[in-house]
């Protein structure tokens, strides 16, 4: 029997978490080129909230349309459930993981019981994670990969001229601001699997978990502001970035680079210059090619994924609510329950 209902998790307005409704809606039909997706988990992330607060922290001319009712999210994990008929990388029944057309966003996403996928946005569910765990993985471990190891694509940059700057991390000193959330707590481990000395930036009571996944050094802003006690670091991964990410170019050597995750605010690019400093950002993509590398090295326990908390779909505001608090170690996932 064919179904043609399901539940999801819908935007009719922008706002605060209550603005979130769990209701019926419709099954997305599959086109050409796309995987039917019955989702058992879904990973939350900023760019949820972005969209559910109407992309105020973005300049006016940035601000997607959005047609409404919407559905937020872009990270899955589940079962395919449909192919199109063009697609034969997948089949039904295979456990598939990814983030779903990220950047953009379509009719179809991730906070509801069924996501019709592009084949190519997905991968092969690492068979040692559960679907909750690997629902946590996409875009946080994505933006890691292609901030550190990796760009995998050509498309144009939004945030700067030319393509994001890599540098090799073997042997060098970094330091991660926000190393406890979603994005530090893989880049982390992304740093020390390249052979990098690891300085973890966050609040005291995350010292204890960055320090198992690696940390050579712990730094609790709270009682000291790093850019004031660390120098001649080689390279600096903000997670938060904003305004005050330039505070960071102090810390940093000649030669050194600053990457902060949201680039937004940040006015010190002609300091930067004079200082032989690089500033350098990318906007995650989408990229089942990028997954299937990383679900190797999630099987093999090279990488670790920390959940912080896990909600029920219909709980999604509670979700959204604890986002909100702040100090998450990990992510926070919506199950399908």
């Amino acid at each position: 029997m064919t179904i043609s209902i399901m539940k999801a998790v819908r935007l009719h307005e922008f706002g605060g978490p209550e603005v979130l409704r769990y209701e019926d809606a419709p099954v997305p039909a599959l086109k050409p080129g796309e995987v039917l997706v019955r989702v058992y988990a879904a990973g939350i992330n900023p760019p949820d909230w972005y969209l559910r607060e109407g992309y105020k922290m973005l300049p006016p001319e940035w601000r997607p349309p959005v047609v409404m009712p919407v559905i937020p999210g872009s990270d899955i994990s589940g079962v395919v459930a449909a192919i199109a008929a063009d697609v034969t990388t997948f089949s039904v029944g295979d456990e598939v993981f990814g983030m779903v057309r990220f950047p953009s966003f379509g009719e179809s996403a991730a906070y509801a019981e069924y996501v019709a996928a592009p084949a190519t946005d997905l991968a092969r569910k690492p068979a040692g994670l559960d679907h909750q765990h690997a629902a946590a993985a996409p875009m946080a471990l994505l933006t890691a990969w292609q901030f550190l190891i990796e760009l995998g694509h050509d498309q144009a940059n939004p945030f700067q001229a030319q393509p994001h700057r890599l540098l090799p991390l073997n042997g060098k000193r970094v330091l991660i601001n926000g190393a406890a959330g979603g994005v530090g707590h893989f880049a982390l481990q992304l740093a020390k699997w390249r052979g990098a000395q690891v300085i973890a930036v966050a609040s005291a009571g995350h010292e204890s978990f960055l320090r198992q996944l690696g940390a050579d050094e712990f730094i609790d802003y709270a009682r000291q502001a790093p850019e004031e006690v660390v120098q001649d670091i080689d390279l600096v991964l903000d997670t938060l970035g904003g305004a005050t990410t330039g505070r960071f170019l102090r810390t940093l050597k000649r030669g050194g680079a600053l990457f902060p995750v949201y680039p937004l605010g940040f006015s010190g690019a002609e300091e930067a210059a004079k200082q032989g400093l690089i500033v350098s950002a990318t906007q995650v993509r989408s990229s089942g090619t990028q997954l299937a590398k990383l679900a190797d090295l999630l099987n093999a326990g090279t990488l670790r994924v920390a959940i912080d908390s896990t909600f029920s779909l219909a709980d999604a505001r509670k979700a959204h609510q604890r986002a909100a608090a702040g100090h998450i170690q990990g992510k926070i996932v919506l199950l399908m329950r």
